[in-house]
């Protein structure tokens, strides 16, 4: 912290938005994943009355495959579907999806008629 005659200012820099990333490599791989991670908190759950309590044991190696929650999951498909498609930008602070080669397609249509005279 700075002080300026007996002012004490905080000198803050431009922070960016922090880049998560839940995507695999491929939708079916994903998939795969989460066929995993469902599969085991519904097995974990559905054995309990045949294994008893030892296999919610099952239940924490779901995290591993969600790469965290089920909601990580759920946002790592919409991540790995929209790869390439969709891109982040933040400006002064304000984050905003846009397509991802917006930048490069023209504003203006080349093939409307010319006036000639």
């Amino acid at each position: 912290m700075k002080s300026t005659q007996g002012v004490k200012v905080r000198a803050t820099a431009p922070s960016e938005a922090p880049e998560t990333n839940f995507a695999s490599k491929s939708v079916p791989r994903h998939l795969a994943r989460g066929a995993i991670g469902f599969g085991l908190i519904i097995g974990s759950i559905a054995l309990v009355p045949v294994v008893g309590p030892a296999a919610l044991l099952a239940a924490p190696l779901a995290l591993i495959a969600f790469r965290g929650c089920p909601t990580c999951w759920m946002v790592g498909l919409a991540q790995t579907i929209s790869r390439g498609r969709l891109e982040r930008r933040c400006v002064d602070g304000v984050c905003t999806l846009t397509k991802a080669n917006a930048m490069d397609e023209p504003t203006h249509h080349n093939n409307l008629p010319t006036a000639s005279g």
